[in-house]
């Protein structure tokens, strides 16, 4: 599809959700459930035919919103997950991918998205400066990833309302379960923080809380479990 096809699709798209609305800090741990079929560390996780299915069973057990990844070759997604995700639940959904330019953005909200996921490292600070701002005049919410310091400072830079951070270097795969414990006061109040990876159970939701987490993002632990209805609400319990 062309860039003008593209953007007049994503111009058309009915109003996206209000995710900010929907991540706000509450006195409970919030979770964005992720739907994921492999990644570059672990390879195939789990054989997901049906996502907008797994979606559903996420929704019922009390996600607050829906991540998707959409990168196909190394976490085996498509947009057309997304689109379907969107369509089945009731909830914000997140575009999780590697954007680095206006197209995918575009792309992003013709597909339904109403987050989309941007990666601090990945980008100059004039092309995240960009992309922020051409999300939030989209309609969407941006969720801005990072892993330093410095990361955090980026993205405050641009105004984020949502901060992420990921355990994992992206560049070793490496994860540091205390990283966001050291970055997370970095954070303002008013500002959501995300704790990103490294969730492999009840007991890591705890500790994140207890840093000052005021969402979850949890992928791996959910798609290779027997029942993610009970599996996220056992995180949900330890996140009160």
């Amino acid at each position: 599809m062309t860039l003008p096809a593209v953007e007049a699709a994503a111009l058309a798209r009915p109003p996206a959700r209000d995710a900010l609305a929907a991540l706000a800090p509450a006195e409970r741990v919030k979770v964005i459930a992720e739907v994921k079929r492999a990644s570059p560390s672990r390879g195939a996780l789990a054989e997901i035919a049906d996502p907008a299915s797994l979606a559903v069973s996420y929704q019922t057990g009390g996600a607050s919103a829906i991540s998707v990844l959409t990168e196909g070759r190394r976490f085996g997604g498509s947009l057309q997950d997304l689109t379907d995700v969107r369509a089945a639940v009731d909830l914000p959904v997140l575009r999780k991918d590697f954007i680095a330019e206006p197209y995918q953005v575009f792309e992003a909200r013709a597909a339904d998205a109403d987050l989309v996921l941007l990666i601090v490292a990945a980008l100059t600070q004039p092309v995240l400066h960009e992309l922020h701002a051409l999300i939030l005049e989209l309609g969407m919410t941006p969720l801005v990833e990072a892993h330093s310091a410095e990361e955090v400072e980026r993205a405050l830079d641009v105004g984020a309302s949502i901060v992420g951070i990921n355990a994992r270097d992206l560049s070793t795969f490496e994860l540091d379960r205390d990283l966001f414990g050291t970055l997370a006061d970095r954070i303002p109040s008013g500002v959501v923080r995300v704790a990103e990876s490294a969730v492999k159970d009840a007991a890591d939701v705890t500790h994140y809380r207890a840093a000052g987490a005021d969402v979850v993002l949890i992928g791996e632990a959910l798609v290779t479990g027997d029942d993610p209805v009970a599996t996220l609400k056992s995180f949900l319990e330890a996140g009160k």
